[in-house]
């Protein structure tokens, strides 16, 4: 994997947490603006659309640098519009760019002739 690749997983990595929690505090103010008089929903809103289009356009970069298939990128990009999603996303991108690594690693040593 070059470092371009493993930018764009990471950026996709550390975007997806966030975006999860923002998700999550969306719902949140949702349900008190509906209930009190609290409103925080455009202020989260906001928030919350910065992120998910942040997530959607490093998804994109990484799925034209990994060329994932069509069903690897469907679901990350089904996890990023799912509420806890983004936790979900993050643990299986942080996985597999270990696996990267390791490969990697892996190739350098002679090991493995990937």
């Amino acid at each position: 994997m070059d470092i371009k690749t493993a930018s764009a997983l990471r950026r996709l990595r550390l975007v997806s947490a966030p975006e999860a929690i923002s998700f999550l505090l969306l719902l949140v103010c949702s349900v008190l603006k509906r209930t009190t008089d609290f409103n925080a929903v455009p202020v989260m809103g906001m928030i919350h659309g910065v992120l998910f289009i942040l997530y959607v356009l490093f998804w994109a970069d990484a799925w034209n640098r990994t060329k994932w298939s069509p069903k690897t990128a469907a679901l990350y990009f089904i996890l990023s519009v799912l509420p806890a999603g983004g936790f979900v996303a993050e643990r299986k991108l942080k996985r597999e760019a270990e696996n990267a690594v390791i490969a990697s690693r892996a190739r350098q040593e002679g090991i493995v002739n990937a």
